[in-house]
């Protein structure tokens, strides 16, 4: 008998937070690590949501336990954020506040895959998806896209990977890693097929406040109003309120959908922790012009980065159009000699430079693309600057 059940055992490390944590661990050290892994914007929590939270722990109702699908009021703030932004309409009802945006992810594979049900992934994709579609007993079916195509799905390949066995479509713009944002007539295009197939998107909206120059965010369900009854939106506070730490997300869907999730989540975690509620309930219910200032000086950091990188030997960078993160090709870097180590994949690569370079980057084989590296730009200015340019000095070394 096992000792840890094969559901468990199957599930790999996440490979963001291993490269993050392994350069926090030589930072800790004492080495001087700059980390490109981590998704996380490097700005603090606006200040009107942090007294929120302040004034929310001091107030004795928030000690104790509240209802499992989320506070009312923030479930209904949740519902007008996000008609406000995408234009979607539904109600607070249809909301489920999640412990952070990868609870929502595990919950909306949990709550639509029966044992063997395919769920269609673009890649690359998020390293977590994979893991959450199988641990509910559904199978990825991993679709490879290019940088011919911007790393954008076609429907001629969803075409292609639908069988009988076709359950979902997992749907992300601004996409993580790759940056890219699918144009709204492609959005419209998907959405469109998978009605006609009759199957559930399960649209990850995360990074909907972080797009740049021309690129624009449009919510699937919005423009093809009739997936609505088989569509599940994923969001939450913490890409576009710096509110990594606070673990508060949520789905929208269908109600039958919303309550089976909640009665999973009542069993599982109970109510998302309340001060934390009501920090998301600030964040949600203010405005924007925090956002605003994030996303500028992530534009700023987009287009430097991508010049940067381009300026390297070896690799190639498509510009990135949302996200914050820049999805290098540098295919160009492997099979030769490099510092004294010649590397045959990234992961390699990945791991010559964090110890000789100092720089910590996720190798593509995390995302489903061999040959590729995410680099975040969720840091300053200077230390991304720095980090680039240590690599170029690494690279040129031969």
């Amino acid at each position: 008998m096992n000792r840890i059940s094969s559901r468990l055992a199957a599930i790999a490390e996440s490979a963001t937070l291993a490269v993050d944590a392994k350069a926090k661990a030589l930072q800790a050290a004492g080495e001087d690590v700059i980390g490109f892994g981590a998704g996380e914007p490097d700005f603090p929590t606006p200040p009107a949501i942090v007294e929120a939270a302040i004034a929310a722990a001091r107030d004795p109702k928030n000690h104790k336990y509240s209802p499992a699908a989320g506070l009312p009021e923030l479930r209904e703030a949740i519902a007008v954020k996000t008609k406000r932004d995408s234009g979607f309409d539904c109600t607070g009802s249809q909301v489920l506040v999640t412990n952070g945006g990868k609870h929502a992810v595990f919950t909306a594979f949990a709550v639509l895959c029966d044992p063997g049900d395919e769920v269609i992934v673009p890649a690359p994709y998020w390293t977590t998806y994979p893991e959450a579609i199988t641990l509910a007993g559904g199978v990825p079916k991993i679709v490879d896209t290019s940088e011919e195509t911007g790393f954008q799905v076609t429907i001629e390949q969803l075409e292609a990977a639908y069988t009988p066995r076709t359950k979902a479509l997992l749907f992300v713009s601004p996409d993580n890693p790759s940056g890219a944002v699918c144009p709204p007539e492609q959005v419209e295009a998907i959405g469109r097929w998978a009605v006609e197939r009759g199957i559930w998107v399960i649209t990850d909206e995360i990074y909907e406040h972080l797009t740049y120059g021309d690129a624009r965010f449009v919510s699937m369900p919005t423009v093809v109003p009739e997936l609505a009854d088989h569509c599940l939106i994923l969001n939450g506070v913490a890409k576009t309120y710096a509110m990594t730490g606070w673990r508060v997300g949520w789905m929208i869907g269908p109600n039958d959908v919303i309550k089976a999730a909640t009665n999973f989540q009542s069993h599982t975690t109970s109510n998302v922790a309340n001060v934390s509620q009501r920090a998301a309930l600030a964040a949600v219910s203010g405005d924007l012009s925090a956002v605003a200032a994030m996303r500028e000086a992530f534009a700023r950091r987009a287009t430097a980065m991508h010049a940067a990188l381009n300026d390297i030997p070896g690799v190639t960078c498509l510009p990135p159009q949302g996200a914050f993160y820049c999805y290098p090709n540098v295919k160009g870097l492997l099979g030769r000699e490099i510092a004294g180590r010649t590397c045959t994949t990234t992961l390699e690569l990945a791991d010559h430079v964090l110890s000789e370079a100092k720089v910590a980057f996720v190798p593509g084989e995390a995302f489903g693309t061999p040959g590729y590296a995410r680099f975040s730009f969720a840091l300053s200015d200077d230390a991304a600057a720095e980090g680039i340019a240590r690599i170029a000095k690494f690279v040129a070394a031969g």
